[in-house]
C-alpha cells in the first residue's frame, strides 16, 4: 500500500451520532463516509491552529435531539 493510499478502519456509531451525521451529510451533499473523513480534518486543523481538540471534552458523549 503506498503512502498516499486511503486507510480503511472500522468506525461504530451510536444509531443517533449515524443518523446525525448522515442528514448533515445528504445537506452537504457529501456521502457519509466524505463527512466523517470532513469533520475529522476539519478538527485536526482546529488542533493544529489552536493547540486544542474541538469540543474540549472529546471523551464526554454528546447530546443529541434528534425526532
Amino acid at each position: 500500500m503506498s503512502d498516499n493510499a486511503k486507510k480503511q478502519v472500522p468506525l461504530r456509531l451510536s444509531p443517533k451520532l449515524y443518523a446525525a451525521i448522515a442528514a448533515w451529510a445528504e445537506d452537504d451533499f457529501r456521502s457519509l463516509n466524505g463527512q466523517i473523513e470532513y469533520l475529522l480534518t476539519e478538527c485536526v486543523k482546529q488542533r493544529k491552529k489552536n493547540g486544542s481538540p474541538v469540543p474540549h471534552e472529546l471523551d464526554v458523549s454528546p447530546e443529541f435531539d434528534i425526532k
